[in-house]
């Protein structure tokens, strides 16, 4: 399977499973917001509880995930939304995929995303000294590697843009993959080298995130789920972050025979272990305010 057949039958499971949903009525948004030079690719919104327009509020930053070859903000309004109906402000951005445009591509996009929030976030009532970040799948990598890259200025200084004054309170990760070993492991080949392009082994270093783990990393919600192709990624980022003595809290959603359990399950916001899932990621958020 390439990236076309991956981008077509995701699209397909994912706009059955978004059926029906709308932007909620207690849900004021903000849409299409440029953050960058890049077109759409670099547009963003902001979503908060209708009539906290002129409040100050946490802020939440969603890193989308579809194996950096597919997905938008698009996508993952309606979870972005449901976060903020919890009490939130939530950014939603789109960056851009590969091949079209590879690593580091996404990286530089989510940097500067997060340097319009540390800009420009008191314009939008954003409390950027109680910022939080989530991420699944790809985005659990992008953002895990960017929680390092803002807390190790030795990762940092592997690329070439400035890193905003910002602290990460908290962050949560779904479903993620965060060791890169070279090998094809339990993801796409094809989603592999389309981001990284030929030479990957070459660039592993600058996407080892747990060799630039440090005391400094958020606390951190590590979720996965019984299914999820990457559940045995989970204890890793775990691990390497419980060994610098990072508060860490890892959670396994399902059991066997709940086939529905799988990959990014807590984005099916209807599904009751969806709202679990999501109620816990935020009750985890306002224990590190």
């Amino acid at each position: 399977m390439d990236y076309l057949d991956i981008r077509a039958e995701w699209s397909a499971s994912d706009t059955e499973r978004d059926k029906g949903l709308t932007t909620p009525p207690d849900v004021a948004r903000m849409n299409d917001i440029p953050y960058g030079p890049h077109g759409r690719w670099n547009t963003l919104d902001v979503y908060r509880p209708k009539g906290t327009e002129d409040k100050s509020l946490p802020v939440i930053v969603s890193v989308h995930g579809g194996g950096w070859v597919y997905g938008d903000k698009e996508l993952y309004q309606y979870y972005c939304m449901d976060l903020a109906r919890r009490g939130f402000a939530v950014v939603n951005f789109n960056y851009r995929l590969a091949p079209e445009d590879p690593f580091p591509a996404a990286v530089e996009d989510v940097n500067a995303a997060f340097t319009w929030v540390a800009e420009q976030g008191p314009k939008y009532h954003l409390d950027t000294d109680h910022l939080f970040v989530v991420g699944d799948s790809a985005g659990g990598q992008l953002g895990a590697q960017y929680c390092a890259m803002l807390t190790d200025p030795s990762f940092g200084a592997m690329y070439d843009f400035a890193l905003p004054r910002l602290t990460v309170r908290a962050a949560a990760f779904h479903c993620g993959h965060y060791q890169f070993d070279g090998s094809e492991g339990s993801l796409s080949q094809a989603t592999m080298r389309a981001y990284f392009g030929d030479n990957a082994r070459e660039k592993l270093p600058l996407v080892d995130t747990l060799a630039h783990i440090t005391p400094a990393f958020p606390p951190t919600l590590v979720m996965t789920a019984w299914y999820d192709f990457l559940r045995e990624q989970a204890p890793l980022l775990c691990d390497a972050l419980k060994a610098q003595g990072v508060p860490c809290e890892y959670r396994l959603y399902g059991r066997e025979g709940q086939e529905h359990m799988a990959h990014v399950f807590h984005i099916a916001i209807r599904t009751p272990e969806a709202i679990a899932c999501n109620d816990e990621q935020c009750a985890f958020f306002r224990a590190h305010m």
